[in-house]
């Protein structure tokens, strides 16, 4: 009689699961669900080239017409059953800036990411992410911390990258690009928040300990968002795995940024942290050290990465688009040409003055196309805090979370057209290519985030980004060497899993004609 209960007991168990199951396979528009598993050996098939199935899903018949798609998970991994995915620019709108309350960081993400930037300013929510939000935003629109950056810049080109290419150009050797800019970047960063240049980019390519240490401590905090909680706390109580990595990380970076914020104290200058040390939270206290640390290592992970990436796929792309690099060159030699006049050699002796680069209106439109198509953070998650219906529709429950897919959004045919795949900087200008200017919907392009948490360093990046990019196309052609495999890396960040090898050939410059004016003149 006993097994005869136990077996009603779990008929009804599994029919009421499958019953469950069933009416919610027939809310999602993604992939086929299967219970249990739901749609995990499609996520598993797909894992190397996640953000392409993600559109892929978004374009179909089923989701176009929202541009919003359900995606199943086990039932013990969300608390719907399902993640919504989204890439439609009113529901990001939606996200971003008309609900921005609803949809904070929220807990999982803030758990996992903790051990490592604390309660920084892209970890934080509600009043902590607030005060540092404001005192950040009166930094970055100071003129003498965009001429910091330029400097650091433009001595990390002159006297470290220019001396690289110049020697992979002459022994006609390879080199891989990504990983250049990656160090570049790197090096820039925390020379601009600490003051603390730790030579990354240098002829010998020396590993650098905190360097190594921050790549292994992001790698191993990351895999923590791709397993269930319980999981990477037990691994962390055990300290095996990736938990044991990332403790050996932390120590290393901690040392380093104690050390950093040491000198600092001793030695105050007009970087970040330096300018943090003298603001006061909202009880009117000076930031204590432990959090002066996060706060600097938060922009050190925002600033090093993202410029990088995008630098790399912007190569990529202009490489293979003859069109769009003439078109660069030209700018960059007739704006040079203006301000240091027809002495081609002058063009190639000291990287792009600040000034310069803002007139690189070309040059802005093929970065800002690159990240349109390539953005550096291709997809971004939030938590629901109350229940929420999005402008298409799509009802959202508290404690859920939904994904909007910036990768996505650049290759909907119903938000750019039909020529959406097309590498076209074009796009962006306005007044007979004069001006740059961003789409009238802001949330079709959500590369720098948008509503509230809009990246402060936005204009920063651009500058740095300019620079680098003018001081490598006025004196290269960049040449991918031949059978080099360019694919996505599956991380948060959208890196080139083999990196960017690249041959350089020597560019002969021409000097552009002077201007009717002065012909006639």
């Amino acid at each position: 009689m006993e097994n005869v209960l136990i077996f009603i007991s779990l008929a009804a168990a599994t029919s009421t699961y499958l019953l469950w199951f069933w009416l919610l396979a027939r809310k999602l528009t993604g992939p086929k669900a299967w219970p249990l598993v739901g749609s995990l050996p499609y996520l598993y098939m797909n894992r190397r080239r996640i953000h392409d199935w993600i559109s892929g899903n978004l374009q179909s018949s089923a989701a176009a017409t929202y541009q919003t798609t359900t995606i199943a998970v086990p039932y013990f991994a969300r608390k719907q059953g399902f993640y919504t995915v989204t890439c439609h620019p009113k529901n990001i709108e939606h996200i971003l800036r008309t609900r921005f309350d609803n949809y904070p960081k929220g807990p999982t993400w803030q758990t996992a990411f903790h051990d490592l930037l604390g309660q920084g300013i892209f970890n934080s929510d509600g009043e902590t992410w607030l005060i540092q939000r404001k005192t950040a935003a009166l930094e970055f629109t100071t003129r003498t911390l965009r001429q910091a950056m330029a400097r650091w810049v433009n001595r990390t080109i002159r006297t470290r990258l220019w001396v690289i290419l110049n020697k992979a150009a002459k022994e006609r050797a390879p080199v891989d690009l990504q990983d250049l800019l990656l160090r570049l970047t790197f090096d820039n960063i925390c020379g601009l928040t600490f003051g603390k240049d730790p030579e990354t980019l240098s002829p010998e390519m020396p590993e650098n300990p905190f360097s190594v240490a921050f790549d292994s401590a992001t790698v191993a905090t990351l895999q923590r968002l791709l397993y269930p909680g319980f999981l990477w706390r037990l691994k962390k109580i055990f300290d095996v795995g990736g938990e044991n990595r990332l403790r050996r990380s932390l120590h290393v970076v901690e040392k380093y940024m104690t050390e950093a914020l040491d000198a600092r104290k001793e030695s105050p200058s007009d970087d970040l942290l330096s300018r943090f040390m003298k603001k006061r939270d909202a009880d009117g206290n000076f930031f204590p050290s432990s959090v002066l640390k996060r706060i600097a290592l938060n922009f050190v992970l925002a600033g090093r990465d993202t410029s990088s990436v995008a630098l790399s796929w912007f190569f990529y792309l202009v490489m293979n688009t003859p069109r769009v690099e003439e078109k660069i060159v030209a700018e960059i030699t007739a704006v040079l040409g203006e301000s240091r006049g027809g002495d081609s050699i002058k063009w190639v002796e000291e990287p792009l003055t600040f000034d310069e680069a803002d007139k690189m209106v070309y040059l802005k439109a093929a970065l800002a196309e690159t990240l349109r198509l390539y953005p550096s953070v291709p997809l971004d998650f939030k938590y629901v805090v109350a229940d929420d219906v999005l402008p298409d529709g799509t009802f959202l429950p508290a404690g859920s979370t939904v994904t909007y897919s910036i990768y996505s959004v650049g290759r909907m045919r119903s938000v750019w057209g039909e020529d959406c795949m097309e590498f076209k900087p074009e796009r962006w200008l306005s007044g007979g290519g004069e001006r740059f200017e961003l789409p009238k919907d802001g949330y079709r392009f959500v590369a720098f985030n948008g509503g509230p948490r809009t990246c402060l360093g936005k204009d920063l990046a651009y500058l740095q980004m300019k620079s680098v990019a003018a001081a490598v196309l006025l004196r290269y052609r960049v040449v991918l060497v031949p059978g080099h495999p360019v694919e996505q890396k599956m991380s948060l960040t959208l890196f080139m899993k083999n990196g960017l090898k690249v041959y350089l050939k020597p560019r002969e410059l021409v000097a552009p004609p002077p201007p009717k004016a002065a012909m006639s003149a």
